[in-house]
């Protein structure tokens, strides 16, 4: 293990000339860039939450949706640790962190829970074994081992048969509301291009930050 390795950064300039005065055009801009790359998995993103002691965590989900006014949708298990913390503190923090690229977005907001009709729709749009496995696994509680997540696995295939599979009451999804945006560019001597957007009345204002 080499800790001491560095990495030369060349990437394209990130000037405020460039980019779309409203964050949201910006950040799809840099998605599909980064889809255009083959780059895998582009829309994964990591999600930090706080408990109500203040302990923080962070997890990868894949984004699911990304609509014109910049609300963010994931989905998860509302049993599951993160959403516990979301309830007791709605505030998040979103990274997409595009490494090969040199570019990363943070984004601020705060999370509120989808409705149903949201959740029943993406789930009825998803494999059908991840849909088995919804069922299969209550996410974060303690098991014996593998074979009983698999044995569970079972049991629900065998209970659905053939049918359509509902999705389970405590599974579903989150819409982050932005509040913040920092757009990060690698150059070179570590002079990095930062803008950040934050929330001002109906749009947005920038602003460059020090790398």
């Amino acid at each position: 293990m080499d800790l001491s390795r560095r990495t030369d950064y060349e990437g394209e300039p990130l000037l405020e000339s460039q980019v779309a005065p409203d964050p949201v055009v910006q950040l799809r801009t840099w998605i599909e860039q980064a889809e255009s790359t083959g780059l895998e998995e582009p829309n994964a993103i990591i999600l930090a939450t706080v408990d109500a002691t203040g302990n923080p965590s962070a997890r990868n989900v894949l984004l699911r949706g990304l609509d014109d006014h910049g609300l963010m949708q994931f989905f998860t298990n509302w049993e599951s640790h993160k959403a516990h913390e979301i309830a007791a503190n709605p505030n998040v923090s979103i990274l997409f962190s595009w490494l090969s690229l040199k570019r990363q977005v943070r984004v601020t907001g705060y999370a509120s829970m989808l409705s149903d009709a949201e959740c029943d729709d993406y789930f009825a749009s998803r494999p059908r074994d991840a849909q088995i496995g919804a069922w299969a696994s209550r996410q974060s509680t303690v098991i014996s081992g593998r074979e009983e997540l698999e044995t569970l696995y079972e049991k629900m295939v065998e209970r659905f048969g053939d049918g359509p599979v509902s999705r389970p009451p405590y599974w579903g999804g989150y819409s982050v509301t932005p509040t913040s945006f920092e757009f990060w560019q690698g150059r070179e001597s570590r002079l990095h291009d930062r803008l950040y957007f934050w929330r001002h009345g109906d749009g947005w204002l920038m602003e460059r930050l020090a790398p």
